[in-house]
């Protein structure tokens, strides 16, 4: 497969519905790194290494010399907000970085602004932004971002684009029989249909351009069967959706252990709080049950209860999550685990995480941004579930159970690109170094 991918070049453009806190994190941050002022803690792209072929080889790459990733100095950065504000000022705003790390690529930031964005209150219903484009049918809306995202790669000489949606948590949807076929769906936008939610208009927006699309909300956006479909017919990636980060990126990574080691769970409460836009959209009890359905799949898919009633069968699990302003980005979260363990006996388990919600979805951004590109330029079409390591809801194909263990999904993650390159898979079997010490004796 190797010979398949295309080579990075020219500009990338990275365009992000929602230039809030997480958008303007990422962007500073890139910007930083690129003048030497900081490092891109938390990418994989950029910090990680992958194992090839066998331990003895001792070849350890970083990711970024192992795969044709565009670099951070070709990303040109753009997209869409309800509030007209540069970077720069939404970032200030925004409270999550030092004022000093700002004004140090203040002209760099402040070089990027908005464009109006596509907005339906009735979708999130806290937010009430003025920088939106007029009311129009949901079809014009979809025109009008595909002109505003052929534009955009006309003005920056971009080679090609990603998108790659930083915006709010939706109100709760389900897939309904408008959700089902692309001419269905198209009709429906031509009708302005309410169950077309803006998510889906910027994700179909994007798919006809030829722009893959990651969703970094809980939304369906491009989870439904007509964007799916024309994905795959159109040759475009996509992928989610909602960005793991806090309290969930924990749970992929306890739960495992725990399942690993056959002990029981009979109880898991959760509960957040956090101050910034998000938590703000989130006080909304439709939005938050969006969340919700997102945060609740994961233990169920990690300890599987059906098949081992025994351990996980009575499992409580509850999530709660709370406005509190005066944390801003900030995030806290409280976990209490109820375990048993050898002939039944109780154990607990506390977390108490105090963590920075757009610090830790900044990396997931980029790391999305470059995949996401690298997929397009590898004709990986359609559903990406191989990023499923980024997401609390991954995205599969239609039947199949997402992959919520992060060890498995990194696995998944490596051997892909492992794939793509040619080089062989690696299943730590191991069984091979010993094998072939007895045969020699």
């Amino acid at each position: 497969m190797e010979n398949q991918v295309a080579a990075a070049s020219g500009k990338l453009g990275v365009l992000v519905p929602g230039m809030g806190a997480v958008a303007t994190t990422f962007i500073a941050g890139v910007e930083a790194t690129k003048k030497g002022l900081a490092k891109p803690i938390g990418a994989l792209t950029q910090m990680s290494n992958i194992r090839l072929g066998k331990r003895t080889e001792n070849r350890y790459p970083k990711i970024k010399d192992f795969v044709p990733l565009a670099s951070l100095e070709q990303i040109v950065f753009g997209g869409w907000d309800v509030y007209n504000e540069n970077v720069y000022q939404a970032a200030t705003n925004a409270k999550v970085l030092q004022q000093t790390q700002l004004d140090a690529i203040k002209a760099e930031l402040e070089a990027i602004t908005p464009m109006p964005a596509v907005f339906d209150r009735e979708y999130v219903k806290n937010l009430d932004g003025q920088h939106i484009k007029a009311k129009d049918t949901k079809w014009n809306w979809a025109l009008a971002l595909m002109e505003d995202i052929k534009n955009f790669k006309e003005k920056n000489n971009c080679e090609r684009l990603v998108m790659v949606w930083c915006a709010s948590t939706e109100k709760y949807i389900e897939t309904t029989d408008i959700h089902e076929t692309i001419e269905a769906f198209e009709a429906a936008m031509q009708a302005d249909d309410d169950r077309i939610a803006p998510s889906m208009i910027y994700a179909y927006a994007a798919i006809k351009m030829g722009v893959p699309f990651a969703n970094g909300a809980p939304n369906l956006s491009c989870d439904i069967p007509a964007l799916v479909d024309l994905a795959k017919e159109l040759g475009v990636a996509i992928a989610g959706k909602d960005f793991k980060t806090g309290q969930t990126l924990m749970k992929t990574i306890v739960a495992p252990g725990l399942a690993a080691r056959a002990l029981g769970v009979n109880g898991w409460f959760s509960s957040n709080i956090l101050g910034n836009r998000d938590g703000l959209v989130l006080d909304d009890p439709d939005n938050f049950k969006t969340k919700e359905v997102s945060k609740l799949s994961v233990l169920e898919e990690i300890f599987q209860p059906e098949d081992n009633p025994d351990l996980y069968g009575e499992l409580y699990h509850k999530v709660r999550i709370n406005y509190y302003p005066p944390h801003g980005d900030n995030k806290e979260s409280w976990d209490n685990i109820d375990i048993f363990g050898w002939m039944g006996y109780p154990m607990q388990i506390k977390i108490n995480f105090l963590c920075r919600d757009s610090i830790l979805a900044a990396p997931i951004v980029l790391d999305l941004a470059l995949f996401m590109d690298l997929a397009q330029r590898a004709n990986m079409s359609g559903i990406q579930e191989w990023l499923s390591f980024y997401f609390k809801s991954p995205q599969t194909a239609e039947g199949l159970k997402p992959e919520h263990d992060i060890f498995k999904q990194l696995i998944k993650l490596q051997n892909t690109l492992r794939h793509m390159m040619g080089e062989d898979l690696i299943t730590h079997l191991g069984l091979d170094y010993y094998q072939d010490l007895v045969e020699s004796l």
